[in-house]
């Protein structure tokens, strides 16, 4: 009995410690700062930093051969913003479609890779930058995909466009459309009529008119840097822009 009331007594003392390290592991996870962040904030972070970095390095980079823009920071930002496509709904279907497919492709690319100058390098060597499934051709992509958020966002944001539907048809027209089939072109146009109004977008980001227009503004000035340093990173291995 008294080997019996010791074993009883141990197993108690040991399920008391159990339960209070167990609250003392929740009392700390709620205690974890949360990311209270909009999918609009986070993508605009994001890119600032991306534009940080590229800005830190300058021009020099293209002729010395240091300091280029890590591949899987890129894919991360970028991966940030497939949710933008999602929220135009089904006009933007096209975009989200191919931009999501290609960021994939970069992302598992950046475990063999380190750099974006890397991948170009590769395809240059092999004779494959504009080769559907090339790494660089899907690189070509996504920057087209960011310059047509950059372009959305811009036209949103001007008094000039009455609707969500006329910013984003000229925004298609200055980015994707010189590069896509006529037939491609129709459908897209036609699908513009399915885009959400300008309250639902706002509701779809979690966003105020306020808060958007200051995220947007964000975006686009970080963005461009980005785009700048891609172009000018196939611009330097005698890479043309036009395809």
């Amino acid at each position: 009995m008294a080997f019996q009331f010791l074993f009883n007594r141990r197993d108690k003392e040991v399920d008391q410690q159990i339960m209070s390290s167990s609250e003392e592991d929740e009392a700390a996870a709620s205690e974890e700062p949360k990311d209270e962040r909009t999918p609009l904030c986070a993508v605009a972070v994001a890119f600032q930093d991306l534009s940080e970095f590229v800005n830190s390095i300058g021009i020099a980079s293209f002729s010395s051969g240091q300091g280029h823009l890590p591949l899987k920071s890129f894919c991360d930002a970028c991966s940030l913003a497939s949710v933008l496509f999602g929220c135009l709904g089904i006009a933007f279907k096209f975009a989200e479609l191919e931009y999501c497919s290609k960021v994939r492709n970069l992302v598992e690319a950046s475990d063999k890779y380190g750099t974006l100058n890397e991948i170009l390098e590769v395809d240059v060597g092999n004779n494959t930058v504009r080769t559907a499934g090339s790494l660089s051709r899907n690189l070509r992509r996504v920057r087209q995909g960011l310059d047509l958020i950059r372009a959305l966002f811009e036209n949103f944001l001007s008094s000039d466009y009455g609707s969500l539907k006329e910013a984003a048809s000229t925004a298609y027209a200055q980015v994707f459309a010189p590069y896509h089939t006529w037939a491609i072109r129709t459908a897209v146009y036609a699908g513009m009529c399915a885009l959400p109004t300008r309250e639902q977008l706002l509701l779809n980001l979690n966003e105020t008119d306020e808060s958007a227009e200051r995220e947007m503004r964000k975006y686009i000035k970080a963005s461009l840097p980005v785009i700048e340093y891609i172009d000018k990173l196939y611009i330097s291995k005698n890479i043309s822009l036009d395809w």
